[in-house]
């Protein structure tokens, strides 16, 4: 037990001063990595030993993601709430398969499903289930998305598999995430077997431009291009895949969250007509990695696709089953720290984070385009796409705001070209933190401007 405490006290230690770090680590915290190239021990380690070489010589090599000043990868600071959540939970070391196997976890499953269905305004009936990441969330709902068409045509895949089943049309965007045409991948449907409709240049689907399909039909929609974090337009897409009984299934890695905001009415409209969603739990609602949430408008499509039956598991048609309905058996209980954040903040407090961290950033792009650097997206949302003269200048701003130290953002493709993306996820994110970012990011470009 006092490996425990000393190893909980150096966690508390970090959590304390991760927004001092540097947003990336220095050179000599990643060369003392090195610390753990050493033969496996023959005997095994102290515990004590083990655990303070781990803080030692690991801490230091962080990325500083859950601090204030990081804006890479659309990567949200885990909220302390969530934090202390997963301490507890990782302590109790539940398996969420069944009822029968964790009581806390199937009952708070049962809670957080009615929490995030009222909080996203869904529909009723919709089926919840926690994965990963969104990649298989994705992945999850179009599995059951491909049998649920083809038992329409009269085909039973998990029976008979793929060969010689009748073709599904995949209708894709052309900005559509790279993670969905993995998860396309993943499901048998095939990553390039798809038809690409043209998108606009905040990179929404174009409705007018979706094709004259029929047979089995599978619409792929997104909320939150990555880059520019437009959204496509939901009503008229819903309007298409209704005429000819499609499933429509949308992409919402971060931007499924907008639905709790009362003041993206407008973005969201028609969202909540799709047959499918998936997102990820560690990016704007700040949990813990990993955490992806699939939601499925008919939990029967569900359980038609991952149902597993054993003489050893125990059967209760009354109480959700995780396993049944997910591609993994075994799972951690994701939903205890999704429940602690929902808890902690309401529903005003996740309305609040998502508009909060939107309004940042557009305050870092207005100060951005006034301080003369060229914003190239609407910012309708909590993604800023910056570029500056050329191609060159542009990757100097990179490396130069990564070298300095202060901040992190990445590089991004966007029509063919270079830009920076600046990601604003953290619950620790605010308006008043804008004219702070904008600052370095300002500095960063005079220096990428004179090289």
């Amino acid at each position: 037990m006092d490996a425990l405490r000393a190893a909980a006290a150096a966690a508390l230690e970090y959590a304390a001063t991760v927004d001092a770090r540097p947003a990336y680590p220095a050179s000599d915290a990643i060369a003392g990595l090195a610390a753990f190239d050493e033969p496996m021990p023959e005997t095994g380690a102290d515990v004590a030993d083990t655990l303070r070489l781990l803080d030692r010589a690991g801490s230091p090599a962080t990325v500083a993601s859950t601090g204030d000043r990081y804006f890479g990868f659309v990567v949200g600071g885990v909220h302390p709430a969530a934090l202390g959540a997963a301490w507890l939970a990782d302590a109790w070391d539940q398996n969420a398969a069944l009822p029968v196997m964790s009581p806390v976890a199937a009952r708070l499953h049962d809670v957080v499903r009615g929490w995030l269905v009222d909080l996203l305004h869904l529909p009723p009936t919709t089926g919840v289930v926690f994965t990963t990441g969104a990649t298989v969330a994705n992945a999850t709902c179009l599995a059951a998305a491909r049998d649920a068409l083809l038992e329409r045509e009269g085909w039973d895949v998990q029976a008979d598999g793929l060969f010689g089943a009748p073709p599904v049309t995949v209708v894709v965007g052309a900005h559509r995430h790279s993670t969905l045409s993995k998860s396309l991948g993943l499901v048998g449907l095939g990553r390039r077997r798809v038809v690409e409709v043209p998108a606009d240049d905040e990179g929404r689907l174009r409705a007018e431009r979706l094709p004259d399909v029929t047979g089995p039909v599978l619409v792929c929609a997104q909320a939150g291009e990555v880059n520019s974090g437009a959204f496509d337009p939901f009503d008229a897409i819903a309007d298409w895949a209704a005429g000819r009984d499609a499933w429509l299934h949308v992409d919402g890695a971060f931007g499924l969250w907008a639905l709790a905001d009362p003041s993206r009415a407008e973005l969201v409209a028609g969202l909540d007509r799709a047959d499918s969603w998936a997102t990820d739990g560690h990016k704007w609602l700040n949990v813990t990695y990993d955490c992806g949430i699939a939601f499925v408008r008919d939990p029967a499509a569900l359980r038609r696709t991952f149902t597993a039956v054993a003489g050893y598991l125990p059967g209760d048609d009354a109480a959700f089953e995780a396993m049944h309905h997910t591609p993994q058996s075994s799972q951690r209980a994701r939903q205890v720290e999704v429940w602690a954040v929902l808890r902690a903040l309401g529903r005003a407090g996740v309305a609040d984070l998502v508009r909060r961290t939107s309004d940042t950033a557009r305050a870092v792009a207005d100060r951005l385009r006034a301080g003369g650097v060229d914003v190239l997206n609407e910012v309708v949302l909590n993604q800023v796409l910056v570029r500056l003269d050329d191609e060159a200048a542009t990757a100097a701003l990179v490396a130069a705001v990564q070298a300095d130290g202060r901040l992190w953002c990445g590089a991004t493709q966007w029509h063919g070209r270079t830009a920076m993306r600046i990601s604003v996820s953290s619950w620790k994110s605010s308006p008043a933190d804008a004219e702070d970012i904008a600052a370095v990011v300002l500095e960063c470009a005079d220096r990428a401007r004179t090289r």
